[in-house]
């Protein structure tokens, strides 16, 4: 199973002023855990920005909240956070890797499909991605505003299985549990609506930038997508081994769609931006054998789009019987069209591997 791990700041101070290193170390070794149960886990990590203020000695963040400021504390704190990561997971000899991103990246065709290549092997190697939002350049125009929604569309990215968002609270409550003694764990949303999004509200707190209503707009984002979510509280016992586990912990999103599903009517939905004509090898290929799309089947190049652009593809008879994702430019396919797989390296100078367009990012039509 994909999953991605959201941890708020909240979590990760755990009621002190300081990243807790204990939080860091539980969520180590359930990560640990998962590997052992050949599961591919993400995480999600908010904190920088607070990382920052600790080892800079800046103990009041309502002080200052201009932008400057938050990025000078994330450019600090995004290596010290790291660094912890890193220690922490080296005790369970795993390895971790950064990713920091901007709304701008996944909006980009071309930056969307490098992040997704780069995250799905470091996935392959077991290496543990840990993904936050690149504070230290983001402005309004290219932010997520809270990691809730990045990781919502990093499960998108990657084709999860599941997100399990951990916050501070036990759930999604009938009401605010901090005012309202009555309010009762609401433990599955078969639908997010109006009532749902009224019942959330809140706001944020002075060290995160997320309350329970980002938390629900983000499920509303992945279970749309095709990925389960659970918002769960992350300083419960084995949260995490234990949601994977089937307990009925939080607030559960189950999704109503399949990955596919949701993969095939978002390339559908693309406009193409070319096409490729492909041999009768290749159309047997596609169409019953399930392959992906080889540079070696292509025979015939039209339009001008770049790499990660959505293009049809036509079989001799000039009939669309698929469309995907370019792996390649227009350009570099009128190079490497109708050549082998070693060759394209030799050819072009670089490589995106072999494939035209991959099955993963291709629909039959």
């Amino acid at each position: 199973m994909r999953i991605v791990i959201k941890v708020g700041t909240n979590v990760l101070r755990a009621g002190t002023e300081r990243i807790h290193r204990p939080r860091l170390i539980d969520l180590a070794r359930q990560i640990a855990c998962l590997i052992q149960e050949e599961h591919q886990p993400i995480l999600v990590s908010s904190g920088a920005i607070f990382a920052g203020r600790e080892l800079l000695g800046v103990d009041k963040p309502a002080q200052r909240k201009d932008i400057p400021h938050k990025q000078m504390l994330a450019a600090v704190g995004q290596g010290r956070l790291l660094a912890l990561y890193q220690q922490i997971f080296e005790m369970y000899n795993l390895v971790v890797a950064q990713a920091l991103l901007t709304r701008a990246d996944l909006a980009h065709r071309t930056r969307y499909l490098n992040a997704r290549n780069t995250l799905l092997l470091l996935l392959q190697r077991q290496v543990i991605p840990i993904i936050n939002e690149n504070d230290v350049v983001a402005v309004d125009e290219i932010k997520f505003g809270d990691n809730d929604k990045l990781s919502a569309l990093v499960a998108n990215l990657v084709d999860a299985d599941l997100l399990i968002i951990l916050t501070d609270q036990l759930g999604l409550f009938t009401a605010d549990p901090r005012r309202d003694a009555r309010a009762e764990l609401i433990q599955q949303v078969v639908a997010i609506d109006e009532k749902v999004r009224a019942i959330a509200g809140g706001s944020s707190t002075s060290v995160g930038t997320g309350g329970m209503i980002t938390k629900i707009e983000a499920a509303e984002l992945a279970t749309r997508s095709g990925t389960e979510v659970v918002i769960a509280p992350g300083n419960e016992p084995d949260s995490i081994l234990r949601i994977i586990r089937g307990e009925a912990l939080g607030t559960r999103f189950p999704t109503q769609v399949s990955q596919v599903e949701s993969r095939k009517r978002w390339i559908l939905a693309e406009a193409a931006q070319g096409s490729i004509k492909i041999d009768e090898g290749a159309a047997i290929a596609l169409t019953q054998a399930g392959k992906s799309l080889l540079a070696v089947g292509v025979t015939e190049i039209s339009g001008s789009f770049e790499r990660g652009a959505t293009i049809r593809v036509l079989n001799g008879h000039d009939q669309e019987i698929a469309r995907g994702i370019a792996n390649y430019s227009a350009a570099n396919l009128r190079a490497i069209c109708g050549k082998q797989s070693h060759q394209i390296a030799d050819i072009l100078g670089y490589e995106y591997g072999p494939t035209a367009i991959h099955r993963d990012n291709l629909v039959l039509v």
